[in-house]
């Protein structure tokens, strides 16, 4: 990837794809080409595809999603499973048929069996049953990464998938209903402070473990990864043997227990915390294998504890 290759971020506004702008630009690209929502549908395939025949970007980030917490994939799953097979499917075959040059396709931690062996390595993927709570999300984004890899053997494109960890940062969502947890932690704990409430109420027993990345080093792991010389990204990409899959992750994870009373200490929130043991707690832990991304030359270097410009409510 080039400074002066078109470059489209699909879903520049989100969590992840305005940090990837924002590393992008702060590199000295500029070429970039972007759509919001209401200006580009991506579950529409006629649209996606006048899109890319009249932009013909060289290099596509494809980071729109429909993404959310359990509650929203308990509430949702319909429109998980749908919204993201259109996406992925409509942005993916239109690039091929315009020859674009490298696609990244963000997937989740989500995609692995519940019950993965830790830290959890590529090939664990499809080695066991998926967490109940987000099966069709994690569906979805198993497609994905097959589509990548289907084209890769059939049209000798270059697709690479990475799954990212849990994220946090800039831009995150704090709607309660479809938020994922630390957002939720910090909107919860942030308005029982100002409330002067004497507790918080946190769904399940606190017992899972969750790794957490900051949103900026993700967009930096994802641009080294796109701008690897080519014979190392098209290696990546051309195995017979295994999926382009590369997990991004910091390599640490804590207890949504140890999660909540970080939070609470940064927010500055005195009261107590009740755990829900009646709700879900989800997958009992997450952490991602690095070691492939960390042979490729890079590593994490943001802290949950000191992440610049901590997520706050508005």
């Amino acid at each position: 990837m080039d400074k002066q290759d078109k470059i489209y971020v699909a879903g520049h506004t989100g969590l992840v794809g305005s940090a990837i702008y924002r590393n992008l630009k702060a590199r000295g690209y500029n070429n970039i080409v972007t759509r919001s929502h209401t200006e580009l549908d991506l579950t529409n395939q006629a649209a996606v595809q006048a899109f890319f025949e009249g932009e013909r970007p060289d290099c596509v980030l494809l980071c729109a999603a429909k993404v959310g917490g359990i509650l929203a994939n308990s509430t949702y799953p319909a429109q998980f499973i749908y919204e993201n097979l259109a996406i992925q499917t409509n942005v993916v075959h239109a690039a091929m048929q315009v020859g674009v040059s490298r696609l990244l396709f963000l997937g989740s931690s989500c995609i692995y069996p519940r019950d993965c062996p830790q830290p959890i390595r590529e090939d664990y993927l499809l080695s066991g049953p998926l967490e109940l709570t987000n099966r069709p999300y994690a569906i979805a984004k198993i497609a994905g990464i097959e589509m990548c890899w289907a084209y890769n053997r059939e049209y000798g494109t270059r697709y690479l998938a990475v799954m990212p960890t849990n994220l946090y940062g800039p831009g995150d969502n704090y709607d309660l209903e479809t938020s994922h947890v630390l957002p939720a932690l910090i909107r919860k704990m942030h308005e029982a402070k100002d409330a002067d409430d004497g507790e918080v109420v946190v769904w399940g027993k606190g017992t899972p473990r969750r790794e957490f990345l900051y949103s900026d080093d993700l967009a930096d792991a994802v641009l080294h990864l796109m701008t690897l010389p080519d014979d190392q990204f098209s290696a990546i990409c051309a195995s017979l043997d295994h999926p382009p899959l590369i997990n991004i992750g910091c390599g640490e994870d804590l207890s949504i227990r140890e999660l909540a009373e970080l939070i609470r200490e940064i927010v500055g929130f005195k009261g107590k915390i009740v755990w829900d043991a009646t709700k879900p707690d989800g997958t009992p832990r997450k952490l991602l294998d690095v070691t492939r991304l960390s042979e490729l030359g890079w590593r994490a270097t943001t802290s949950l504890q000191e992440a610049p410009h901590y997520p706050q409510v508005s």
